[in-house]
């Protein structure tokens, strides 16, 4: 029978797939001797069971009985001792932390015949009926599902009665009837007793646990994450410890650097006199950390040294609970602390230079979806007065319309809307409306509220603890020091980096870290792009995977070689042929004879030849793979509906020239599904004269460059084969081409001609079509389409968002390559290809080429390179390295 429960001092950090990350640090901290509650840890083990049956396993009872037996031998007390009660607390923990699992539940065990034990115990009687409160609230709300705006309304009306703004102007005779309102909703709406019965309570509460994974705010959280849903959470069980004892009592959250900046430093909040929920709730602003030096400074003395010890046994930023009960400090939580994408940067340098790590381990601390938040724009210089100013709690730049309510934040972001969430504080059951929102705004709570840690994780602005802002979430409307209405609907601007908020709308300009990709700001400016330059220098070092862009006009071939980009993956040339030129394609198509095709292409040829002479120039050296015309034929003619039109208008007027003629031809290469039509290669067979247009103006754009004294490397890329033989043809008549021009420029053209593999056929019979191919390019957006049968213009926006909730996948197979089925094709085509030609040259030219986590298959795979849009060529690089050292031990999510 499998063990199911482990006390604290049975495991250690290594174990997060079993204890959850909660666990396995809770562990780790009571091994290193630190000042842990005794408790125990549930493992996922026992959720993955209990989910699978929706009843706890076998055994799992027995074995939480004779932990908790050792728990109350421990401490001489025992679960629902009538006069010195040992009461525990409930917390979920799964592998990755997670905002929207279940709320912890403290003080279990407490009961209506316990609740005096407890006040004798403490010399409280306060205590012991907020305590109770507080256990009817929470096991009321997350245990036996109540709405918590029934205990919220019940509260607000004992403070009003009593004339005070604050829980703590609430005496016990106050509490004790709160918690009897508190009972008598928890009767009304769940339609049973508060139970009475403190293993019943501990029971309920870890079965609630195990049951969290499959909110809707825990499925929503993952897949915004990417988090799988077979992990499931653990539970952890812990001795409770009192912050709310009196004025030596109290709870807080530390950092062991700036969570937001990644300075060195203290860091965090403290609430005197506090349960551990208070803080992270925002309920009351708190204290900075470093006033509980006055307040008790032997117990800040010794939590600092117990972070300098976390920090050096971790090698990273820790995120720490704690809590003081009359002077004594206890430690309730330890993890790697979430951060901004700036701090990321800045921590994993800073760790390096101070020995802690090494360049590689600094690589795996950071990633590309960082580096791509801090490309970001920014807002500029600003004459304009900010309405309110707060705490700088996720940096960045938002804009958007103010929204009061995570239901409305996600309507109006579905609707196309930039919205930002403005709460007096949030909560989990707000995460949704926090993924969906640019920015955050509250006006209560500091830099480890909800609010703000769940922005940095999700990489969205943040302004809190806007004090004096009143919101009115009821009028869906808020208001300023000085009387300014601001109502849902208006634009307000969020500068998550200086802590304020502006109304109306704010200019961005570009991001310092742009900048110095682009070579306008120098990386010794500061100490965040010092450790961007560091990092990914040491990625383009490390990697195998060389990254080119995609790149359709010399201008984006400039920008994608400043922001580092080693050629051009992907020239799509339709582009080149819109605007006015599609004249001449037109005709080119529709020419009744010889002689007007030959125009056509006299007109095009020197227009190509321009365009690719300035891409070879700007790429000079660097290699540059040039996809031949590839759409489908209609979207170089009019329209069928529209000419139809006129054509029986021209007829109805007795017009002369009534484009019938056009009108036929337009009917006669008329497609039902065109972009499976006459397109690519099979253009390339249909009208060879526009291939070989094509191959020409690459060749002489080549002998141009020669003679300017350049290194041209132009691939010539023959688009949508699917059969070995449609490749030889088309390829035979660019080699004559090629060795036309050649002939005629006394100049020896360097050349590669090769396909892009985006059809399921192409990628089965690789090993035919690489005899006559020198590389490959997975066209990985077209094969995707055809693998899943899906035209993704239709179906991301239909029936996508119900593939997702359901999980039928984790994330769009248009944004992350589907390993098993497109990469399958993948891995084939490469072994293939490469046993039929060895020195095969590999790339990917689809977007998934700047995304990180296809980056790292493609890596596995065996790829050559990967070619992206120019702004995410810095993501791919840093992408590449990343995949050549390996994934860190230590995941902060």
């Amino acid at each position: 029978m499998p063990k199911y429960v482990y006390d604290f001092a049975e495991g250690n950090r290594f174990m997060a797939d079993l204890l959850g990350g909660k666990g396995a640090n809770l562990a780790e901290m009571s091994v290193m001797g630190l000042p842990v509650p005794p408790g125990f840890t549930i493992t996922t083990e026992a959720c993955r069971a209990y989910l699978a049956t929706g009843a706890a396993p076998d055994g799992l009872a027995a074995e939480v009985s004779e932990h908790l037996h050792r728990l109350e031998l421990s401490l001489g007390r025992k679960l629902g001792q009538v006069d010195e009660p040992l009461l525990v607390a409930v917390r979920s923990g799964a592998r990755f932390s997670m905002p929207g699992m279940m709320d912890t539940v403290l003080d279990i065990g407490l009961t209506d015949d316990s609740v005096a034990g407890l006040a004798a115990w403490s010399g409280d009687e306060r205590l012991a009926w907020d305590s109770y409160r507080r256990l009817v609230q929470m096991f009321g709300t997350t245990v036996l599902g109540v709405d918590a705006g029934y205990f919220a309304a019940a509260l607000r009306d004992a403070k009003q009665a009593k004339g005070v703004d604050g829980d703590l102007g609430l005496d016990a005779g106050d509490l004790r009837a709160l918690t009897a309102r508190f009972k008598d909703i928890v009767r009304e709406h769940a339609g049973r007793e508060f139970p009475q019965d403190p293993r019943e309570q501990l029971d309920l509460a870890i079965a609630s646990v195990f049951s969290s994974w499959h909110t809707d705010r825990a499925r929503t959280y993952r897949r915004a994450e990417h988090i799988p849903d077979d992990l499931g959470t653990a539970v952890n069980v812990c001795a409770m410890v009192f912050g709310n004892l009196g004025d030596d009592s109290g709870t807080g959250v530390a950092f062991t650097r700036d969570p937001a900046t990644g300075a060195p430093g203290v860091y965090g909040d403290y609430l005197p006199n506090a349960q551990g929920e208070d803080v992270v709730a925002g309920i009351r602003n708190t204290l900075p950390l470093h006033r509980l030096a006055d307040l008790q400074p032997r117990a800040y003395q010794q939590l600092m040294d117990i972070m300098r010890t976390l920090e050096g046994h971790y090698h990273d930023l820790c995120d720490i609970e704690f809590t003081i009960e009359r002077r004594k400090l206890w430690m309730l939580q330890t993890r790697v602390g979430k951060r901004t994408a700036a701090a990321a940067f800045r921590i994993a340098d800073a760790l390096r230079e101070e020995g802690l790590i090494d360049a590689d381990e600094a690589l795996r601390r950071v990633t590309g979806a960082q580096l791509a938040q801090l490309m970001f724009p920014r807002f500029g210089d600003t004459e304009r007065a900010p309405i309110a100013t707060g705490v700088a709690a996720s940096p960045g730049a938002a804009v958007g319309e103010v929204v009061f309510d995570s239901a409305t934040a996600v309507q109006r972001a579905e609707q196309g809307a930039a919205v930002i969430l403005v709460r007096r504080e949030t909560n989990p059951d707000d995460l949704d409306g926090l993924i969906h929102a640019r920015g955050v705004l509250t006006s209560r709570g500091g830099k480890t509220s909800h609010a703000a840690v769940v922005a940095r994780g999700l990489g969205r602005t943040c302004v809190c603890g806007a004090e004096s802002l009143t919101i009115d979430t009821e009028a869906r409307r808020f208001t300023t020091a000085d009387g300014t209405i601001v109502a849902e609907g208006d634009v307000i601007s969020v500068d998550g980096t200086a802590g304020a908020v502006y109304l109306g709308e704010l200019d961005v300009v570009p991001s310092p870290v742009v900048d110095y990709f682009e070579g306008r700001r120098p990386a010794d400016r500061d100490d965040l792009l010092r450790a961007v330059d560091r990092i990914v220098r040491h990625a383009d070092r490390r990697g195998r995977l060389e990254v080119r862009a995609n790149a359709d006009t010399a201008e984006d071939a400039h920008r994608a070689r400043l922001l580092g980009a080693k050629g051009i993956g992907l020239c799509r040339t339709e582009h080149m042929f819109l605007g006015d030129r599609r004249v001449l394609v037109e005709r080119l198509i529709l020419a009744a004879d010889d002689a007007a095709r030959k125009d056509a292409l006299a007109a095009l040829l020197p227009l190509q030849r321009a365009d690719f002479t300035r891409i070879l120039e700007e790429m000079d050296g660097l290699p540059v793979t040039i996809r031949l015309l590839d759409p489908p034929l209609h979207e170089f003619l009019p329209d069928r509906t529209q000419l139809t039109a006129r054509v029986a208008v021209a007829k109805a007027l007795g017009q002369g020239d009534t484009q019938e003629d056009l009108l036929r031809a337009v009917d006669r290469l008329h497609e039902q599904n065109p972009m499976l039509g006459t397109r690519g290669v099979r253009l390339g067979l249909v009208i060879p004269e526009l291939y070989d247009l094509q191959v020409r103006a690459i060749a002489e754009a080549a002998v141009a460059r020669v003679r300017a004294g350049g290194t041209p490397r132009a691939e010539i890329m023959i688009p949508l084969v699917g059969d070995a033989r449609e490749l030889e043809i088309v390829a035979g008549r660019a080699r004559a081409v090629l060795a036309s021009v050649a002939a005629e420029s006394g100049v020896d053209v360097p050349h590669e001609i090769g396909t892009m593999i985006e059809l399921p056929r192409a990628a089965l019979t690789a090993g035919r079509i690489a005899t006559t191919a020198r590389f490959f390019s997975f066209g990985t957006n077209d094969l995707t389409q055809t693998v899943w049968g899906f035209s993704r213009d239709d179906v991301e926006g239909s029936f996508f968002p119900v593939y997702l909730a359901e999980g039928v996948f984790t994330a769009s197979p248009f944004e992350t390559i589907d390993r098993e089925g497109v990469g399958t094709l993948i891995d084939i085509a490469v072994h293939e290809g490469r046993a039929a030609r060895p020195d095969l040259e590999l790339g990917v030219c689809g977007e998934h080429g700047g995304d990180p986590a296809s980056i790292r298959f493609f890596h596995e795979v065996g790829l050559d390179y990967v070619s992206c849009s120019p702004f995410r060529v810095p993501v791919a690089r840093l992408e590449a390295g990343r995949a050549a050292v390996g994934n860190t031990a230590v995941d902060s999510r």
